[in-house]
């Protein structure tokens, strides 16, 4: 084998070709397109680190001995710290995640749903979620279920963003509560995974790749195959393990983290809720676009492009998510602070209305 090896490399010099190449991959690899991580957000790195160099903060156990946190914390941390192989966030877990934050996670989903019992074997811990499905009604919750189950399939629910309702009298309400409410057969037969997320919500610490995903009424044999799988990628993030399960286990009204946990969390939450008020009131006050193709780009593409080198304001083509044929729209966060969200938001209504005029 040695000898084939340096065979195949001195004959590689010689002209041949590389066995995988761009005409050799799979076709579906070269189509795949991300426009979160596309040429848009790339252009506007290229940009930023032009500007300033950003530096990551890592985690310290010995911060443990510092007076400067409250004893409550510092249990939580050592709780779970003693539960890590080797005791340590740098050690592998179990594939599917520590037992002792699965067993914290399905607790959470009992106490979110009301008491409706959550088996830690069903849960898995991974390495995040997908982008956010729109908080739903409990009426369309059931008629997404009848669909699945009458048609045979099998359902996903994204429920990253359970906590960030803002709507009068509105409230969160999960799939596999209103299942379990539905009653035989949708309780005992329509299979669900459900997915939350440390990324989304009021956390968004989206670099820790923190999450987890609870399965019902799956198949026995698929589920082996799902751990077979997870045994491959060996563990999720243990830092992301360990985020995750200070978000599900909160500090407790007893607790003298409690008050500065619960202020923080509520002042997050409404600001977000301000601000998305905010990009509603003055993007309804801007008038609407019509864009022509140009220098081979798609008009939601060049769009971002012009606004980008323009203004320095960041958004992605919604091409990269799909969109009705015939109109173009962008993607765009709110989660800068408010000083700073009202002038990008006017800037890029006077880009809007600018870029408008030219090209309509």
């Amino acid at each position: 084998m040695a000898w084939r090896a340096g065979e195949q490399s001195q004959g590689a010099g010689n002209g041949l070709q590389k066995v995988l190449t761009l005409d050799t991959m799979n076709p579906c690899v070269r189509r795949v397109e991300y426009a979160v991580r596309g040429p848009i957000v790339l252009r506007a790195l290229e940009l930023e680190q032009e500007l300033r160099q950003v530096l990551a903060l890592c985690v310290d156990p010995e911060l443990l001995g510092s007076p400067h946190y409250p004893d409550d914390a510092k249990r939580r941390a050592e709780r779970i710290l003693q539960a890590c192989g080797g005791h340590s966030l740098g050690s592998y877990s179990v594939s599917s995640g520590i037992q002792l934050v699965r067993e914290d996670v399905a607790r959470y989903i009992e106490r979110r749903d009301g008491g409706i019992p959550a088996d830690p074997n069903n849960i898995f811990l991974s390495t995040g979620a997908s982008d956010a499905i729109v908080v739903q009604t409990r009426e369309s919750i059931e008629a997404v279920i009848r669909f699945a189950f009458e048609e045979r399939l099998f359902l996903l629910a994204d429920e990253v963003y359970q906590d960030n309702v803002y709507g009068e009298g509105s409230r969160f309400q999960s799939f596999k509560k209103v299942l379990t409410e539905m009653g035989p057969p949708y309780s005992t037969q329509q299979e669900l995974a459900s997915f939350h997320s440390a990324s989304k919500g009021f956390m968004g610490e989206c670099g820790f790749r923190g999450g987890y995903v609870e399965v019902l009424n799956m198949d026995s044999a698929v589920r082996q195959q799902m751990l077979k799988l997870m045994s491959v990628r060996l563990c999720p993030p243990v830092p992301g393990q360990a985020l995750l399960d200070v978000i599900v286990n909160p500090p407790a009204p007893s607790d003298p983290s409690f008050a500065q946990f619960q202020a923080e969390k509520q002042a997050v939450l409404a600001d977000l809720a301000a601000k998305a008020r905010l990009t509603e009131q003055i993007f309804n006050e801007t008038p609407g676009i019509r864009c022509n193709p140009e220098l081979g780009l798609a008009p939601d593409m060049f769009f971002c492009l012009c606004l980008l080198e323009e203004t320095g304001i960041c958004v992605v083509p919604g091409s990269g998510f799909g969109q009705r044929e015939g109109t173009y729209h962008f993607r765009m966060t709110i989660l800068p602070p408010m000083e700073k969200l009202r002038p990008l938001l006017e800037k890029l209504s006077w880009f809007h209305t600018k870029f408008t005029r030219e090209y309509s």
